[in-house]
């Protein structure tokens, strides 16, 4: 009878172990995180020789739903031209719109933008960072130098997050938004 006893006493403490450990959330998984809905990009570009702004945006209501975006820009740039560039994003699905960008400076430590160009030439560099120790690039705010050659190619935008984790590294997280722009060096 002792051995049943002791059976059931080990069978019972594993039970709940394994209930206590399935309730806590796992280290760096985002299944039990509170997800954020981003339904808009909007892509503000000044042109550091002449001060002029130029705004492109992203926006599908939706977010991942099965209606197409309502709106996608082509990016259009002058050869030879900085910028000054900046990244505001929204979820529009709510009345006011909710501003993620503030939640993503609020969670800096966390999160990274990366950036890169396809068929085009454009070279990224951050302006802004987060207060990790060293620190590392957010990517709200960049400076885009255009190259000399014109044409048509691709700017490819990917927020990562990266909660405890946040290396520099664009395979390191989960992704939250990542978009590629049609772009136009003229």
């Amino acid at each position: 009878m002792n051995k049943i006893k002791t059976l059931f006493s080990i069978l019972t403490v594993t039970v709940l172990l394994t209930a206590l450990h399935s309730c806590k959330p796992e280290e760096n998984n985002c299944d039990n995180c509170e997800s954020e809905l981003i339904t808009s990009v909007y892509v503000s570009l000044t042109d550091s020789a002449s001060g002029a702004v130029s705004r492109f945006a992203f926006r599908d209501l939706d977010g991942d739903g099965s209606n197409a975006p309502v709106q996608f820009d082509t990016i259009k740039l002058n050869a030879n031209r900085t910028y000054n560039v900046s990244l505001l994003l929204l979820d529009e699905s709510k009345t006011p719109a909710d501003t993620i960008s503030n939640e993503i400076l609020e969670e800096a430590n966390d999160h990274q933008f990366f950036y890169h160009a396809h068929d085009i030439t454009v070279d990224f560099t951050y302006r802004d960072q987060d207060s990790n120790t060293p620190s590392l690039p957010i990517g709200l705010l960049t400076k885009w130098v255009v190259g000399a050659t014109t044409g048509t190619g691709e700017i490819h935008v990917t927020l990562k997050h990266q909660p405890d984790i946040k290396d520099g590294n664009e395979a390191t997280g989960d992704t939250d938004v990542e978009i590629e722009f049609k772009a136009q060096v003229q």
